[in-house]
């Protein structure tokens, strides 16, 4: 799985970074892309990616401000004109289906394709049999939803050398031994596939969060993730501005990343009103609590290990 950063920005579009939107590369996994908010030119974004928008299965919307949400519209139209026919599911707070369909109806857009739209509430808003996403709402102006995708645990992996050395070539058996399955050979030995069959691959937890103060449903939502995406809209010593604004600082993301023991904390949502030449300062302030800090950036991409 990866991360790639499509917008790092808060509020309105700059230069150097369009307003929100995270892909969540799983094309390993299951072929597909999840899309985490969708701020004003997000397709446009992904035009400089090697991103196919046919292939994103889920879209999930943290609040219904309009730096995440004004570029649904027009990635759910344009999807239709690129050979986009598979069902996609938005998943967002009440609200989120008002929006998208008077804003398709409004412009007489028709789509190719099945579209779900999901209000949702606290608690497990998806799960299949590879991953479990869980919401709960984060302290913000408006409902504000913070998402916990965790991957779950796999089977281990089949020793194939261990098989060779006892004499068991390839072939449809492999399938069965991995599945943990007894079988006789045609030598008439009976083998145990748990025996030629790694540990269970631990799933991933990756933590994305909409805009939010301080709160102890972004530390829930947080721990033991490998990754942590969280606002820092402001620096350290704008922590009165932020509360009154409703968001969060460098230093409190960082804490959060520190009492949920998270493994990586990336820093997103970054005010206009720092420039480039201060950004270095931004993440200089989380590493002062959680040296493990990044700051994304536009097209930033992260590989989740």
């Amino acid at each position: 799985m990866d991360l790639l950063f499509l917008g790092t920005g808060a509020g309105i579009p700059a230069k150097l970074r369009n307003v929100t939107s995270i892909a969540l590369k799983m094309l390993e996994e299951r072929k597909t892309i999840w899309l985490f908010d969708c701020g004003e030119a997000t397709q446009h974004q992904i035009l400089h990616t090697s991103l196919k928008p046919r292939k994103i299965e889920k879209i999930f919307i943290t609040h219904l401000h309009g730096d995440h949400i004004y570029g649904l519209p027009g990635l759910l139209g344009s999807r239709s004109f690129q050979a986009g026919h598979s069902e996609l599911t938005v998943y967002g707070p009440k609200g989120i289906k008002e929006f998208i369909d008077v804003s398709l109806k409004v412009s007489e857009t028709h789509l190719q394709y099945p579209l779900v739209i999901e209000e949702i509430v606290e608690g497990i808003v998806f799960e299949d049999d590879q991953f479990v996403v869980e919401a709960a709402v984060l302290e913000h102006g408006i409902h504000s939803f913070g998402y916990r995708i965790t991957e779950k645990d796999r089977k281990g992996t089949l020793d194939v050398d261990k098989l060779r050395n006892d004499g068991i070539m390839p072939g449809p058996i492999y399938a069965k031994l991995k599945s943990g399955e007894t079988v006789q050979l045609e030598d008439g030995r009976i083998i145990n596939g748990n025996d030629y069959v790694g540990p269970d691959q631990k799933g991933k937890i990756i933590t994305i969060l909409g805009d939010t103060r301080f709160c102890e449903n972004a530390r829930n939502l947080a721990q033991n993730a490998d990754i942590l995406v969280h606002e820092a809209t402001f620096s350290a010593e704008n922590e009165e501005l932020a509360f009154d604004y409703f968001h969060s600082t460098t230093k409190q993301a960082a804490t959060i990343a520190s009492e949920a023991n998270v493994r990586t904390l990336c820093l997103t949502h970054i005010s206009s009103r720092y420039g480039k030449d201060d950004w270095p300062q931004l993440v200089k302030e989380a590493k002062e609590v959680f040296p493990n800090s990044v700051i994304a950036h536009d097209f930033m991409e992260i590989k989740i290990k």
